[in-house]
């Protein structure tokens, strides 16, 4: 048996993109907050016999896991191989509050809190680098081609400017502004979003070019107005995004309905956020009392829950 303590701990949290969505997949640049009120926890416990996990998907023998939970249950393999721990007896718990297939990291965060609770109840100290090669295992699985945009922000406490293959970096960001999430209540369909994107690339490669051309320079715009607490500016950029995503074909009726609601009930600007095709929206307003409006404005028009995120300093 693998030294080890009787309880090891893991945590992570939600994030939500702000612009770069389907373009980060082509080496554009990305922006990702983290939403840090969000969490997910791991424990692992030393118990009698067996290895088990409960979460709010499945309860029982880790070997019995769902192909739905195919990724954690290649991710717990791998970990399991790599502390020798086959024979350990053990139960992992997960807890999140992060809603699945929305656009806001579940896996990932499930992944990053899983590998910190390995490497907590194993004693053995556990680098970034090394942390977002393991949530990788689960991701790969999970979501084919991740960018690892999802893994670097669920563990980051900071926004980050990402693009693909490299090491996302951290900024910081004050902006006068309040961020409402809204959920369309429809699971996000990453994949066919992702697929759509492929096709129309293969059938009008030069538009669909220039489109994805477009949100990386965008990322970029959006870049400096954060540094310059410029709000205004960054209303007009999201719905610019939002034109170019819909044009792509990543949006749907449910979140054209809730972006429009939002636009309509004086949001900045607004756009899905994810993968789309369901999932989750955003606007932004200026002031906390105007998000708390807008929050009830979307849910009056059929969002199945909101989140209040304010922008100033460091995420709340």
């Amino acid at each position: 048996m693998t030294n080890h303590q009787e309880r090891g701990v893991g945590t992570s949290h939600a994030k939500i993109i702000l612009i770069g969505e389907h373009s980060v997949v082509y080496g554009q640049p990305a922006i990702a907050l983290p939403l840090k009120d969000i969490k997910t926890k791991a424990t692992l416990t030393t118990q009698a016999d067996g290895q088990t996990i409960t979460s709010r998907y499945f309860q029982g023998k880790i070997n019995e896991l769902p192909d739905s939970m195919a990724g954690v249950g290649k991710l717990i393999a791998e970990l399991t191989k790599h502390f020798a721990a086959e024979d350990d007896s053990f139960e992992l718990t997960i807890e999140s509050d992060i809603p699945a297939e929305r656009g806001m990291g579940s896996s990932a965060a499930t992944a990053v809190a899983i590998t910190r609770a390995f490497f907590d109840y194993y004693r053995t100290d556990l680098s970034r680098k090394e942390l977002l090669k393991w949530a990788d295992v689960e991701e790969q699985i999970t979501h084919r081609s991740p960018s690892g945009l999802d893994a670097a922000t669920v563990s980051s406490d900071s926004p980050l400017w990402f693009i693909k293959g490299q090491a996302g970096s951290q900024f910081s960001l004050q902006l006068d502004a309040t961020m409402v999430i809204a959920d369309t209540g429809i699971q996000g369909a990453t994949k066919e979003a992702i697929n759509a994107v492929k096709q129309r690339l293969h059938d009008q490669p030069e538009s669909t070019n220039q489109l994805i051309e477009h949100l990386g320079q965008l990322a970029t715009i959006t870049k400096s107005i954060l540094a310059n607490n410029e709000v205004m500016k960054l209303g007009t950029v999201l719905n610019a995004a939002q034109n170019d995503l819909g044009t792509l074909g990543v949006s749907d009726a449910s979140l054209d309905h809730l972006i429009d609601a939002a636009n309509q009930n004086g949001a900045l600007g607004a756009k899905l956020t994810g993968g789309g095709r369901g999932g989750c929206m955003f606007a932004i307003t200026h002031t906390a009392m105007g998000g708390r409006k807008l929050a009830a404005a979307l849910t009056n028009a059929g969002a199945k829950a909101t989140w209040i995120q304010p922008l100033g300093g460091e995420q709340a």
